[in-house]
């Protein structure tokens, strides 16, 4: 059995009464945390216009959780780059490798990262990459992060050279990321490093696997495949009670499941409390059986199945504890729990 590292994905969550100054705050001290514990590296998601989710712009969380952290490696989990133009991302993260040399990953992803309203006003606030030239654009990143940089053609004959930033002395690590076979095979065929978003669906992951391994092209970033998985946890001192601590996120995929309206995260009070249907507890049920939620001990212990059975070194955690009432607002007390006891016992 090889050893299994640990990282963590956050989506800054928010719960009912909590602020988003105050969902940042937790999220900033849970890095702190994750850091001390010695997670490998600490990614933002990005998602819009959903109010249980503060993790819009990855870039912002990156480069103040720099100032919380001083080993881990934060980054995007991911990027959605339909929503951005090519050279601001760059930029971006050329800026953020500056601010924390050698810790930064950039996470690219092909969705929007939220409904089509939001993707069109995204479109129309500002010059955005097109969808279709999402395998251009991956490109177009690495480039401009290069020493060498990205060289604009002009019909004329001309040449014009663009750089992410001036003088570089180190690039972001690269990752593609997707839920489907299309973004292994650009992986593969890029030959970058790609993570399966296991989180989000847990379907198709052994194909996606294959075909990333299967049709990996060496490159000149990466020599041979190399992937992690991601998965939800939520670890506390009894099971009972980390049962409890799920149910709140548990009702929110529920919610976006069945397209019923967004909230803020229950507390477990609340989700404990509330009304339920058939069509909720067969959502509910169905994504719990795909989370890892027990003792530190247990969780740890499917973590480390897990990761052998896929042939992975490296394992995300998304932890996805709710609040009791009683809790701070600005505290991340049972997501910091989960990160701590799954560490301890692995």
């Amino acid at each position: 059995m090889t050893a299994t590292a640990l990282s963590v994905l956050d989506l800054v969550p928010v719960r009912t009464g909590q602020t988003s100054a105050e969902a940042v705050a937790a999220s900033l001290a849970l890095a702190g945390r994750a850091d001390q514990l010695g997670y490998r590296r600490y990614w933002f998601a990005e998602h819009h216009n959903m109010p249980a989710v503060a993790s819009t712009s990855p870039p912002v969380l990156i480069a103040a959780a720099s100032g919380r952290t001083r080993r881990i490696r934060l980054g995007s989990g991911g990027v959605m780059l339909p929503n951005h133009a090519p050279l601001i991302v760059a930029e971006q993260f050329a800026a953020l490798e500056a601010i924390a040399p050698g810790r930064i990953d950039l996470g690219i992803g092909r969705a929007p990262g939220s409904d089509p309203v939001i993707t069109q006003l995204l479109r129309t606030a500002g010059t955005t990459s097109d969808v279709e030239q999402f395998p251009r654009h991956v490109q177009d990143i690495s480039l401009l992060l290069s020493d060498e940089g990205a060289t604009v053609r002009f019909t004329s004959g001309g040449e014009y050279s663009v750089h992410a930033t001036p003088a570089a002395t180190g690039v972001p690590e690269v990752w593609l990321l997707g839920s489907s076979d299309y973004s292994a095979q650009l992986a593969a065929a890029q030959g970058l490093p790609y993570v399966f978003a296991n989180h989000f669906s847990g379907e198709g992951l052994e194909r996606a696997l294959d075909l990333y391994r299967s049709g990996f092209r060496p490159s000149e970033a990466l020599a041979e495949p190399r992937t992690f998985l991601t998965v939800n946890a939520v670890a506390a001192p009894t099971s009972e009670e980390a049962e409890a601590r799920a149910l709140p996120q548990l009702r929110m995929m529920a919610r976006l499941r069945l397209n019923k309206p967004l909230t803020a995260l229950d507390t477990v009070e609340q989700a404990l409390a509330a009304e339920t249907d058939a069509a909720t507890d067969q959502v509910v049920q169905a994504a719990r059986s795909r989370w890892f939620v027990g003792t530190g001990e247990t969780v740890a212990a499917e973590v480390r199945s897990f990761a052998d059975r896929f042939g992975v070194d490296e394992v995300m955690l998304s932890p996805v504890a709710g609040s009791f009432d009683a809790e701070p607002l600005a505290e991340p007390f049972g997501r910091a729990q989960t990160l701590e006891l799954i560490a301890a016992a692995i």
